[in-house]
């Protein structure tokens, strides 16, 4: 439960009080009051506020727990996959978790701008708007998916130079990115269309539908990566001739893209049978120049943020190749090889840190959107700050459990020394800042949420090139400690910008914004 904060009414945990951002209600000519305020449509019209977090949140958290589960999945096939290919195939996988990344920033930057548009056409009761952000999106969607697609063949090369990647690990990543590309188009229907139902208050449909997608993607990742499944004593032969050392990293990645055709597929169903006061309609597919605009409007600024956190990642493993570079000449001491593969490692495990933070971002977002739609400023605010709160106290546990079991939790995925060796020290470091992530990223999404994209990019851009970089080359390169010290640096860089998105959260400019 959200706890409840000092800004909260001790009489209602959730009735949107009348205040100077909700308007003065008015009455009718019979003096039936009109609820100004009040959410007026969609799943969250008339639910407290804390019925209106657990509804957004719980189905969000669900879904992130088997997204994050999948793709730890994948690195446990490609560490299961012959001890000759395991460390060239991880750091294959590693770099391939880069790709993913840039895909859920396309993906997302474009998703945002339907979601603040139906979250605020859900608040004032605005059907046509919602119906029509939809329509516009998902076609947006598949024509941007298309373009990522194309530009995915692009980044093979200069990823796999800057990561110092053995030639051999780079033909793997050209397998996994290549089957990766053509499946773009449908990666972006199943997406913006969950996060427009997200807009929608809607956020148990899209779990369900991810539940089928991830049982396909483990499904099929599995069958095709020809890998045999061992942990411990248990073991699961796999049933088709595959050869996967040969084969095996492709068919992770094809399992991957037949999950996005299944997950595409059941979108557009769904949507099409449509939810509370939310339908896909074809005739809402037909481009509109003022309906783009207004997605484009919003969402460019949250993409430009998204490239902007993963150029500077970009470096970051080139720090982690300059570093490689340095072991393998013998100018320092340390690994040759697994570097990429044991920080990949560290933050498939963060990704798990990461469900909480996301699904009570998600709320925050979504219901403030709708509160300030509604023109409920004062709601708006409540929303954010409860589940800033409650984001805080469930990363922070997650972090105590990366502190004290980090290197059981390595052992899940992978026995090799230098993942041994350097994996738990990670996750100690990302551990003792937990508190301070979810503050990032919970005001961060919900400052998105209701259309503040351009400081949010402005913040993470400063941020993350004013200090992300020259902190993590000064540690990890510069003073010579490694992976360990690129990990001080990124960690520490998180306690700052969490404070700014704060500082932006309590200046209040947010909710003046028109979309």
């Amino acid at each position: 439960m959200p706890p409840k904060t000092d800004h909260e009414d001790s009489s209602s945990d959730d009735s949107p009080e009348e205040t100077p951002d909700s308007h003065t209600s008015v009455k009718t000519s019979s003096e039936t009051p009109v609820p100004e305020g009040r959410i007026q449509s969609g799943r969250l019209a008339g639910r407290t506020l804390l019925a209106a977090i657990l509804i957004v949140a719980i189905p969000v958290l669900f879904q992130q727990s088997m997204a994050a589960t999948v793709g730890l999945f994948d690195k446990i096939l490609a560490g299961s996959l012959p001890q000759s290919v395991v460390d060239p195939a991880l750091d294959a996988i590693g770099i391939g978790s880069y790709i993913s990344w840039f895909v859920g920033i396309a993906m997302a930057g474009l998703g945002i701008g339907g979601q603040v548009i139906i979250a605020r056409a859900m608040g004032s009761g605005n059907a046509q708007d919602g119906h029509d952000a939809l329509g516009q999106s998902l076609s947006l969607a598949f024509l941007w998916g298309i373009l990522v697609g194309a530009g995915l063949w692009f980044l093979v090369s200069p990823l796999a130079n800057l990561a110092e990647l053995t030639p051999e690990a780079t033909g793997y990543l050209e397998q996994y990115v290549i089957t990766i590309a053509v499946s773009m188009p449908l990666c972006g229907i199943l997406m913006v269309g969950s996060m427009c139902l997200y807009g929608a208050g809607e956020t148990i449909l899209p779990a369900l539908i991810m539940v089928g997608v991830n049982i396909a993607n483990v499904l099929f990742s599995w069958l095709l990566s020809g890998a045999d499944l061992e942990f411990q004593s248990f073991s699961i032969a796999n049933p088709l001739p595959i050869d996967p050392a040969e084969h095996g990293v492709r068919g992770i990645a094809a399992g991957t893209a037949i999950a996005y055709l299944v997950g595409a597929l059941l979108i557009t169903i769904a949507l099409s049978r449509g939810v509370k006061d939310l339908k896909l309609e074809s005739r809402r597919l037909k481009p509109s120049r003022e309906m783009f605009g207004r997605i484009i409007k919003v969402g460019a600024p949250s993409f430009a943020e998204g490239i902007s956190m993963w150029g500077v990642n970009l470096f970051v493993l080139g720090f982690i190749g300059t570093i490689i570079e340095r072991n393998v000449l013998g100018l320092t001491e340390g690994p040759t090889q697994g570097l990429v593969g044991a920080h990949a490692i560290a933050i498939q495990w963060e990704a798990f840190s990461f469900m909480p933070g996301f699904a009570l971002g998600t709320a925050a977002g979504t219901i403030a959107g709708q509160f300030l739609g509604a023109g409920n400023a004062r709601m708006a605010r409540k929303a954010i700050i409860n589940c800033t709160i409650a984001g805080m106290i469930f990363m922070g546990l997650v972090g105590v459990l990366f502190i004290l079991k980090g290197e059981a939790l390595t052992r899940v995925i992978s026995d090799q020394p230098v993942h041994l060796e350097e994996t738990p020290k990670l996750l100690i470091i990302c551990g003792v800042i937990q508190v301070f992530f979810a503050l990032n990223m919970v005001v961060r999404q919900g400052l998105r949420g209701v259309g503040d994209t351009k400081w949010t990019f402005l913040i993470t851009t400063i941020s993350s090139y004013g200090v992300r970089l020259p902190a993590a080359w000064l540690l990890g390169v510069w003073m010579g400690w490694g992976l360990t010290g690129i990990w001080f640096g990124l960690c520490g860089e998180i306690v700052i910008r969490g404070m700014l998105f704060t500082a932006r959260f309590l200046h209040g400019g947010w909710a003046r914004i028109k979309v």
